[in-house]
């Protein structure tokens, strides 16, 4: 019974990976990791899965670039040993803090370049009346843009410095049984 309840959430948590970028396979091999509690080895987790030493290398390298998944250190070994990040609130942050940060610099920079394109063609007194409407169409819509970047930003930020805890506040477990559809 053990094993089928390990295998339930494996496979969920396999199958939703695709959110952070991964294959359900890579997902598997984090998932299956997330059970373990102790250090694993590339071996011990191909023999496990049954997967090829280089593609549990790639798929290991890929969740570390992801930080979902350590290497760590264990006196003795000489082996590189691996853990999965148990905590899905810190990944959480921080996977999606820095693609949403990303995306509000990238956009706002790109919102910036526009902006001043847009406003020179206003300027410009030999731009004709059809092409300035549409220059003011298009500032209308990145000033709306900017307005999501800007919010983006601070949601990102919440997220970093934690603060958005306060407002959607972690729930502690209540044995289990939080929110059986």
């Amino acid at each position: 019974m053990l094993n089928h309840a390990e295998r339930a959430v494996i496979n969920s948590i396999a199958e939703t990976m695709d959110l952070y970028g991964v294959t359900p396979s890579i997902g598997r091999l984090y998932a299956t990791l997330y059970f373990k509690h102790n250090p694993q080895t590339l071996d011990d987790m191909k023999d496990e899965l049954g997967m090829s030493k280089p593609s549990m290398s790639t798929a290991v390298r890929k969740l570390q670039d992801i930080n979902i998944v350590k290497k760590v250190w264990e006196k003795g070994s000489r082996k590189d040993l691996f853990m999965a990040e148990k905590n899905f609130f810190h990944y959480f942050s921080q996977f999606f803090g820095d693609k949403w940060e990303r995306e509000a610099k990238l956009n706002l920079s790109a919102i910036n370049y526009a902006e001043d394109q847009l406003n020179e063609i206003l300027t410009d007194e030999e731009t004709n009346e059809e092409i300035k409407q549409r220059a003011e169409q298009d500032l209308q819509q990145i000033r709306e843009y900017r307005s999501y970047c800007h919010w983006l930003e601070r949601l990102a930020q919440s997220i970093e410095s934690g603060e958005i805890f306060e407002f959607l506040p972690v729930e502690e477990s209540n044995s289990g049984k939080d929110n059986k559809n």
